[in-house]
């Protein structure tokens, strides 16, 4: 017939389940899942447990609406914290690409804790306020941290580099999150100054790199406490000469400790606010004698926890973070 346009039956077919695919009602989910996710906020089934309800999706947005509450709830107590999408939040503490996050979210590998319940949430746009957030990703659990501070009990054996040449990097003795916070070229946590493969004790790590700068530029003179032990017997003299000060080859002005104590016969306690490349066993050299263990137990006002073992990490308490950014006693600025 002129003028009306005519299919044909391949055509027509193609067509015909395009509209079917279109149109397709939601697979219904299992009871136990739906009471996994969404049971702590009472959200009714219907008879065949089914997720959706009379007017088609409602549990899912009557989920979604219970986290953006709750989520509301968090931001509202503290004006400083922001709300963010759990796909960019997952995606900040270094779970991953947004679209590797996106795919956790969905899949139904996070749970979100909401009044004391971890729910599942699959909807990556779901928004939730920083303060004192609580997740768990493929089971285990995370808190968020807007910057990452970490104590480190370095153990004997590692380079404290991205790239090692020689002994594994100290960066394998933290999970993988941590590593690739924030993306990009400088994602994951820092070392706030170097200790030797092997020089064992407290490393702290950071993302934040103004905290990195204050305690590493020699300008804020912040101190690093060694234990030291050498190969001769300490004298005065040696104790003396490194209260002094003494040359090292690479710089004609002195370098002195802030404090040294002969703590036993092979044992020395030292003190600097500096640091230089070997600068321990370069001074200890300088006055004649040589390092055969070192070991940092300090940095600035942060002690290394006791029951932390070597090779183990654990997050500063926001107080400890505070200690290590406050202006150091006599410092000049």
């Amino acid at each position: 017939m002129a003028g009306v346009l005519r299919l044909s039956k391949k055509s027509a077919a193609i067509q015909f389940r395009h509209a079917k695919m279109t149109h397709r009602l939601p697979t219904p989910v299992k009871r136990h899942s739906v009471a996994g996710m969404f049971g702590a906020y009472g959200v009714p089934f219907n008879e065949r447990g089914s997720s959706e309800d009379a007017t088609g999706g409602g549990c899912i947005r009557q989920l979604g609406v219970a986290l953006e509450q709750d989520g509301a709830r968090r931001a509202s107590s503290d004006n400083s914290y922001t709300m963010m999408q759990l796909q960019d939040i997952l995606f900040s503490q270094g779970f991953g690409t947004r679209r590797i996050c996106c795919g956790l979210i969905q899949q139904g590998l996070v749970r979100v804790d909401v009044g004391n319940t971890l729910a599942i949430c699959r909807d990556p746009t779901t928004s939730f306020a920083e303060d004192c957030l609580v997740f768990q990703v493929q089971g285990e659990t995370w808190s968020y941290h807007k910057r990452a501070y970490l104590m480190v009990h370095k153990p004997a054996g590692f380079e404290c580099s991205q790239k090692p040449s020689t002994y594994p990097s100290v960066y394998t003795l933290l999970p993988g999150p941590l590593r690739m916070r924030g993306g990009g070229a400088a994602a994951g946590v820092q070392a706030v100054g170097r200790l030797d493969q092997d020089t064992t004790g407290l490393l702290l790590m950071s993302d934040d790199g103004k905290f990195i700068h204050r305690l590493t530029s020699p300008r804020h003179h912040v101190p690093k406490v060694y234990e030291v032990i050498v190969k001769h017997p300490l004298d005065e003299k040696q104790l003396c000469r490194l209260l002094e000060g003494v040359v090292l080859d690479d710089d004609p002005k002195p370098v002195k400790a802030q404090a040294c104590s002969a703590e036993g016969e092979l044992h020395l306690k030292l003190t600097l606010t500096e640091g230089k490349y070997h600068q321990v066993k370069r001074m200890l050299a300088a006055v004649g004698n040589r390092v055969e263990g070192l070991h940092r137990s300090s940095v600035g006002a942060i002690s290394l926890t006791p029951d932390l073992p070597p090779g183990q990490w654990r997050w500063l308490t926001p107080q400890e973070v505070v200690s290590l950014t406050q202006k150091a006693p006599g410092s000049p600025i």
